[in-house]
């Protein structure tokens, strides 16, 4: 059995916006990610899963709940070992424009970490950077251009080498390719697959794309309205999806066949996504769901194991 890296224990996100108001952007969230494995959460735009894995990095304190890598609370510690600590975590974000800093070049880029977490300087600092560019398929020629000088792919790369400088052991990809052309993005996840098998990386990948999802993750945890409403392996999942949110989401995505695509039932949806600040009492999507029962609106589901390693919070299942 593979080691537990990363465990979220019931973690709660509350943002205060007024008095007495605030938007749960996340409610009573948990799931483990296994070194070696890659962990893909989905969901809609504004379900809560970017800001989970900010929690995760320690960007955001929760307001409840616990995250904990390799044993320690990613909150709790400070100095000298949470520097240890951000070593071993590392982030790739969404927009590879607006997360580098365009007044440095890409060997500061890139180079920053390991001059902050006494790696490298000097010419040992620029040698790594040009192994770095080099691991993710760029040249060494590239390290004095500025970010404004690359396509959107090659700075997504540059955010990738910048990640890997420290040598870290876990990294969040959040929504690593939505801002990228779609023939740029399976370059991009290609690069991604390739670098984790041959650093052992670990990765939480975070995507709304679920097709790309399930072509990158071991395991899947899909959310709506901050909750996390069904968790299975890969497979498992696209194969029998047990919460009706879930089938409506793999109903959307276009099949190959024709024939199929033309003649398969697609669940539509109906209805907006309820706010955050004022979520539904009892299951937060049985507003839109098209098996709502009246226990859904009176009490909410409990989250349980339906098949082995496969989990859903839903009252069909109770």
């Amino acid at each position: 059995m593979p080691k537990k890296l990363l465990e979220v224990k019931n973690l709660k996100i509350h943002f205060k916006i007024g008095k007495g108001q605030y938007v749960k952007a996340v409610d009573d969230v948990s799931f483990d990610i296994y070194q070696g494995e890659t962990f893909g959460l989905v969901g809609e735009s504004g379900c809560g899963k970017s800001t989970t894995g900010r929690a995760v990095i320690g960007l955001y304190k929760p307001t409840a709940g616990e995250v904990l890598f390799d044993g320690q609370d990613v909150h709790r510690v400070s100095g000298r070992e949470r520097q240890r600590l951000t070593g071993r975590i590392q982030m790739i974000f969404q927009d590879p424009y607006a997360s580098l800093n365009p007044r440095m070049d890409v060997a500061e880029i890139i180079g920053e970490g390991l001059v902050l977490n006494g790696l490298a300087s000097g010419r040992e600092r620029l040698e790594r950077v040009y192994e770095l560019l080099e691991m993710v398929g760029l040249q060494k020629e590239h390290a004095s251009r500025f970010p404004h000088e690359f396509s959107g792919g090659q700075r997504q790369r540059i955010g990738i080498a910048r990640a890997l400088a420290v040598n870290p052991e876990f990294i969040i990809a959040d929504e690593p390719i939505s801002a990228l052309d779609v023939s740029v993005q399976a370059q991009v996840v290609n690069l991604l697959k390739r670098l984790q098998q041959e650093r052992k990386l670990t990765y939480l990948f975070i995507a709304h794309d679920l097709a790309m999802v399930k072509h990158m993750s071991d395991r899947i945890g899909v959310m709506y309205l901050g909750n996390l409403v069904e968790l299975a392996a890969s497979k498992e999942l696209y194969r029998e999806p047990k919460h009706p949110y879930t089938q409506a989401l793999l109903s959307a995505i276009p099949l190959p066949d024709p024939d199929l695509e033309q003649s398969r039932e697609r669940i539509i949806l109906e209805g907006e996504v309820p706010s955050p600040i004022n979520p539904p009492s009892g299951c937060v999507f049985r507003t839109r769901c098209p098996k709502a029962m009246e226990i859904c609106a009176a009490q909410k589901p409990t989250w349980r194991e339906v098949a082995p390693g496969h989990y859903t919070a839903c009252h069909l299942y109770e």
